[in-house]
């Protein structure tokens, strides 16, 4: 599948730390955000999938962090699909600045119910 898309984010003051850095928590938060960018790029809001009983949890998550982002940098963050099943979506994500690579991270979703069992996708998802 490989399906990519592209977000860019700032970051603002209050996502760093004492040193200035991005702190490592919202990386995941760029993450979430790329991922609904992507979706809504397609003409599916994530509130629509919700709404039709879909809900998409992450079951394993993690970022590795090759160069620090700083307040104010302009960081690309591209949203990779690498590999849709009948009940899950893998993603694999490139931060980037300037083209430099600061980090790489990856994300499974799995579909489940209200009730939290799990379902099959959405055919619009697969």
């Amino acid at each position: 599948m490989h399906e990519r898309h592209e977000s860019t984010v700032r970051v603002r003051y209050a996502e760093t730390d004492r040193m200035g850095l991005l702190h490592h928590a919202n990386y995941f938060v760029y993450f979430e955000m790329a991922r609904t960018e992507m979706l809504r790029a397609h003409g599916v809001a994530y509130r629509d999938v919700e709404d039709s009983g879909h809900f998409l949890v992450i079951v394993d998550i993690g970022c590795k962090f090759k160069r620090p982002a700083y307040y104010d940098d302009m960081l690309t963050i591209r949203t990779i699909v690498e590999r849709v099943t009948h009940v899950k979506i893998v993603h694999r994500y490139e931060v980037l600045r300037d083209g430099v690579l600061l980090a790489e991270g990856h994300s499974t979703l799995a579909c489940v119910d209200k009730d939290g069992k799990p379902q099959a996708l959405p055919e619009y998802l697969t």
